[in-house]
C-alpha cells in the first residue's frame, strides 16, 4: 500500500491554484485540471484541490491573513533540500513562517491549512 494523493476540498480554488503552483512551486498537472480539481505533482504522490460547491463554500468565511485551521487534524509536510533556502525564498513570496525549535517551519495557505516545511 502506498500514499497515492492526499486531498484539500478548497474554498477558492483558482487561488489555491495559484499559491501552491506559484508559491510552494508544485507542477500543475495540466491534463486532469477541471473547474472544480486540480492535482499537482509532489514527489512521489500528488495533492489534489477540489472546490467545495458554491452553496456551502459561500457560507465559509477566510480571514486575511487566513487564520490556521489548527482545529482540521490534517497537515500537509513537505521536505525541502535546503530549509534555509526555502524559508528565504517562501518569505519573499510573502509566506508568514515560524520555526520550530525543533528545526521545521510552519505556514499556512491561503485558506488557512498548515503546511510544515522540514
Amino acid at each position: 500500500m502506498f500514499l497515492r494523493t492526499a486531498m484539500l476540498f478548497v474554498k477558492n480554488l483558482d487561488r489555491m491554484v495559484l499559491f501552491y503552483r506559484d508559491t510552494l512551486g508544485l507542477s500543475l498537472i495540466v491534463d486532469t485540471r477541471t473547474d472544480s480539481w486540480a492535482e499537482f505533482q509532489a514527489g512521489s504522490t500528488t495533492i489534489a484541490l477540489h472546490a467545495i460547491p458554491t452553496a456551502i463554500a459561500s457560507q465559509i468565511e477566510i480571514t486575511d491573513p487566513p487564520e490556521p485551521r489548527e482545529d482540521v487534524p490534517v497537515k500537509l509536510i513537505f521536505e525541502v533540500k535546503d530549509l534555509e533556502a526555502e524559508n528565504h525564498r517562501l518569505t519573499a513570496l510573502g509566506m508568514k513562517l515560524t520555526r520550530h525549535e525543533w528545526g521545521a517551519m510552519e505556514g499556512t495557505d491561503p485558506e488557512g491549512n498548515i503546511l510544515q516545511f522540514v
